[in-house]
């Protein structure tokens, strides 16, 4: 394999009648196949030039590019004890999908889970959902995010995939950002919602033309803005009529920050987000609200901050339960009932201190969704 470097053996070469049928040689322009000893299909990837290692070609066939993952979630078991099936899981579907690329991650919060890049979100839905069904895994996915290029003070250059990667940032010199080319085609009328919704996603518009009734919007964002429901709103406001395709253009250093997430006290790496600094008190707020709505009451309050380094963004209060200790008095006592309710102030201060929350896996994903 001469983009790959890969070398194996031929066991058996032939062509397909539609069945496999085996023939002495398989020469420049045939269609056919090849038995190898290969062990997976990583080593042969889609595209590449197959030659004699004793007679080799003088060049490879032009225009092989070796697929890479623009999308990065985590995958987690809600039971640990399902890590080992997701990894085989994981594994055989590898065998027949190149472009999948995964990785062993942990969490304080999640436990061990992987990594795995994805060609885009609908990629990640259908291996999602093949996970599900096909291997009866229940699974808990975070946030999609794209990768960064990190230049420490140092000189050294870091790729990472995720916030949580990200070294302190008083040894990062400067944050390189993925940028996509993209194109949009939609009808005339539509042409001032969509540019107001490119221009929030910090998009450029490069070109405007027309072709009979319909506008071609060209225009340059950041890949990470164009994750999470860009096409959702994008549909919404052509009412379906719009197309939209996109590339991945280059790295840009740009002013990003990681915001955390704080539950309780508690940061959760699993939400921590990379985001452009304007973009930060907006996303800290949101993300705060949804998480309000998805994680349950506690018997003690909860608060939930949104934090870049020590500096908080955002709050938002999860009220505790309240239990009516006082309906057990039948008299007017007003020291009874105040005792009591001292009583009941200072448990919950320290369930507060040793009190377990439950997370649910829908506060993993709430970058996406929109209500």
């Amino acid at each position: 394999m001469m983009a790959n470097g890969t070398k194996g053996i031929a066991l058996e070469v032939g062509v397909l009648t539609p069945n496999m049928t085996p023939k002495a040689s398989l020469g420049e322009g045939e269609i056919g196949y090849i038995v190898t000893n290969l062990k997976t299909t990583r080593e042969a990837k889609v595209g590449d030039t197959v030659t004699l290692q004793k007679t080799p070609a003088k060049s490879s066939l032009p225009g092989y590019r070796n697929v890479l993952p623009f999308v990065y979630a985590g995958f987690f078991p809600v039971s640990n004890d399902q890590y080992k099936d997701l990894k085989d899981a994981i594994e055989k579907l590898s065998l027949s999908d190149s472009a999948l690329q995964f990785e062993p991650e942990n969490s304080p919060v999640l436990g061990f889970g992987l990594r795995i890049g994805f060609l885009g979100l609908l990629h990640m839905d259908i291996i999602r959902e093949r996970l599900e069904r096909e291997f009866n895994l229940d699974l808990i996915v975070t946030n999609p995010s794209t990768n960064y290029q990190v230049v420490l003070a140092k000189g050294e250059e870091l790729n990472i995939k995720s916030a949580a990667d990200l070294p302190d940032i008083s040894e990062v010199a400067e944050i390189r950002e993925p940028w996509a080319k993209g194109e949009i085609i939609l009808p005339k009328s539509m042409i001032g919602g969509v540019l107001n919704l490119v221009v929030e996603k910090r998009g450029r518009q490069t070109n405007l033309s027309y072709l009979e009734d319909r506008a071609v919007i060209d225009f340059e964002a950041p890949m990470a803005n164009l994750l999470t429901d860009f096409y959702d709103q994008l549909k919404s406001i052509t009412s379906g009529y719009a197309s939209f395709n996109y590339e991945l253009s280059n790295y840009r250093a740009e002013d990003l920050v990681r915001v955390d997430f704080l539950v309780a006290g508690n940061k959760i790496d699993a939400l921590a987000v990379m985001c452009h600094r304007s973009e930060a008190d907006a996303i800290g707020r949101e993300v705060t609200k949804k998480l309000k709505a998805v994680i349950p009451r506690q018997n003690f309050e909860v608060a939930l901050q949104a934090a870049i380094g020590s500096r908080i963004l955002a709050r938002e209060t999860i009220g505790a339960y309240r239990k009516d200790v006082t309906v057990k008095i039948h008299t007017g006592d007003r020291d009874r009932k105040a005792k009591l309710l001292e009583k009941q102030k200072k448990g919950k201060a320290r369930m507060k201190r040793f009190g377990k929350i439950d997370i649910p896996s829908e506060a993993f994903t709430v970058m996406l969704r929109r209500d």
